[in-house]
């Protein structure tokens, strides 16, 4: 019998977490979370970066 918490982590393993793009020979990784390209890392970078700025915001506020 099958975990449901483990088979849908098993599938999230299966594609890019920013497009959802299959993966290629190679597969990147930033903070973590499995990418297919190095455009989705530098997405990825500039996300995260957004979302700071805007906790700093937050914060000050």
């Amino acid at each position: 019998m099958q975990n449901d918490f483990h088979v849908s982590d098993h599938r999230s393993l299966k594609c890019c977490a920013m497009c959802g793009g299959k993966f290629g020979l190679i597969r990147y990784y930033c903070w973590r979370t499995a990418l297919c390209s190095k455009k989705c890392v530098d997405r990825c970078k500039v996300r995260r970066e957004a979302d700071h700025r805007w906790l700093r915001w937050l914060k000050n506020a």
